[in-house]
């Protein structure tokens, strides 16, 4: 049997059937995470049994992944003070003190990051039917980053695709299809429902790291969730998807005439926030051992207001 090669149209399609626009008013700018009550965010809290907390940010150094592609590159880091300066002298103006004092220089989607629902638009709008005309130079005066800073916390659920699959990880190219991701969660006898935080492991940082280098991973062919992954997550009425990847689907996309069909039906229709580049290995490791695939997640965002992005360092406490 011949199988159908998503485009635009189904696109189109799945982006009306999951659009969220209006559900919580005209003047909404959280999305889904709408979902993450006061008493999710308590029962996420019963959650933590060990005490045992899994940092899956990368280092915001110049050892990232960026290569230019898309105009992002690795933090610039520089010191204002530095050790020097007190050996100088520079400092002796100072009565007793010396002290140091650095800088950066962030690409806001450069890292471990989350994309906010300002971050995308398609036929002219994003999320809730705003224009583009709401994000100037300074910033999204609309669905920008800092109205999720005290939300990105809840209940967070791996799914562990690769060791699901008795594999280190899948190949660039491979897409995670809606099959997939019930037949994983089925496996780890793990649930994913309202509200949750959604973690979808590739093993691609893993991959890259056995390389002994970054290469391709920013923009590069990928792993990563196909269109009919919208079919899972959307109906389950998710708060947000992470993966370990740069741009979360399957690239090259599955549709030849539309990019990034995901970001358009998920993030800017259904209002998912979506996470990229989140390095999932040791809470994987810790998940497979245990038989425990969920967790607190801690995720707030950059308080940086405007920002369409926001670096993150997520916590996953077990």
């Amino acid at each position: 049997m011949t199988q159908t090669v998503p485009n635009i149209d189904t696109v189109r399609e799945l982006a009306a059937r999951y659009n969220n626009w209006g559900k919580w008013g005209p003047d909404d700018e959280l999305g889904t995470l709408n979902h993450v009550t006061p008493e999710k965010v308590r029962a996420a809290a019963g959650l933590v049994r060990k005490g045992k907390v899994f940092s899956l940010a990368l280092p915001l150094d110049q050892n990232g992944p960026q290569t230019g592609s898309f105009g992002r590159y690795n933090p610039l880091h520089h010191m204002i003070w530095d050790g020097g300066d007190i050996i100088s002298g520079a400092q002796d103006h100072l009565a007793e003190i010396r002290y140091t004092d650095d800088a950066a220089y962030i690409i806001l989607q450069s890292s471990t990051q989350w994309d906010a629902l300002a971050h995308i638009f398609h036929d002219g709008k994003m999320y809730n039917g705003y224009g583009p005309e709401l994000v100037t130079s300074r910033g999204a005066a609309r669905n920008g980053i800092i109205n999720t800073r005290d939300r990105m916390v809840g209940r967070g659920v791996l799914l562990d695709i690769p060791r699901h699959q008795d594999r280190r990880w899948l190949e660039p190219g491979e897409a995670i299809q809606e099959a997939d991701l019930e037949a994983c969660a089925q496996a780890q006898g793990v649930a994913v429902g309202e509200g949750d935080f959604v973690l979808v492991r590739t093993g691609q940082i893993a991959q890259r790291r056995d390389i002994g280098n970054w290469g391709d991973y920013a923009g590069g062919p990928a792993p990563g969730l196909g269109v009919s992954a919208a079919d899972y997550f959307c109906p389950r009425d998710v708060a947000a998807v992470v993966t370990d990847t740069w741009g979360t689907e399957v690239l090259p996309n599955e549709t030849p005439d539309v990019f990034q069909p995901l970001h358009i039906i998920m993030l800017l229709n259904a209002g998912i926030h979506l996470g990229e580049i989140w390095d999932l290995e040791a809470l994987a490791e810790d998940c497979a051992e245990d038989g425990v695939y969920e967790f607190q997640l801690v995720a707030p965002p950059l308080t940086i207001t405007g920002a369409v992005g926001s670096p993150v360092n997520p916590q996953a406490i077990k």
